[in-house]
């Protein structure tokens, strides 16, 4: 497993010694963020179900300002701290152990916001429909937020969750993303940053 792209290419991450936590595939996280890399730039991401920290490491490498990284797994914080602290991304990275939807209520609460946020729980468990909906309801998002979620591609979720709206949706072998955007009051999908 390895950082695809931006300042960090090529370089190798720690990855699970138990099947508990599933990484993104290398060619998957390569994909997503060629969808991403005009968003990217200066953002704030969010990574919730953090696994690895591989996802939010690619967002850091490409040009992320900061990274959060949530996980309730001890072991899953372990991995990712040890990623951070081997590429030396510390000081860019906030890393929570944590119950990802109780770790959404307290960023509320403590007013920040991101730009970007990916969500890829463990397959099969109905969490990404009740992470969106969680999203929507709090005040977690900037203004154009992008929310990206991973899932088995036989999972089926909703086209809209409160205030998110599917926009764009890809396949990779087994893997299905899908991407929702904040609508305007008005209904419409706000458009996308350049």
């Amino acid at each position: 497993m390895r950082v695809t792209g931006g300042r960090l290419k090529g370089r190798e991450l720690f990855g699970p010694k138990s099947a508990e936590i599933r990484p993104m595939r290398d060619q998957v996280r390569l994909a997503l963020f060629s969808i991403l890399e005009n968003v990217i730039e200066g953002s704030r991401f969010l990574d919730l179900f953090a696994g690895t920290g591989s996802v939010g490491i690619e967002a850091l490498s490409r040009g992320a300002e900061h990274a959060v990284f949530v996980d309730s797994s001890t072991q899953a914080v372990q991995i990712i701290q040890k990623n951070l602290q081997q590429l030396e991304l510390m000081k860019q990275a906030t890393v929570y152990r944590e119950d990802a939807f109780l770790a959404l209520e307290n960023l509320s609460k403590r007013g920040q916001r991101f730009d970007l946020v990916f969500v890829g729980p463990p397959y099969g468990k109905g969490l990404v429909g009740r992470t969106l909906e969680r999203i929507s309801e709090l005040n977690v998002l900037n203004p154009d937020a992008i929310v990206v979620t991973e899932i088995f591609k036989k999972e089926t979720v909703q086209d809209r969750y409160g205030a998110l709206e599917l926009f764009d949706e890809r396949l990779y072998g087994d893997n299905r993303m899908k991407l929702y955007r904040k609508t305007s009051p008005t209904g419409t999908l706000k458009p996308a940053s350049t």
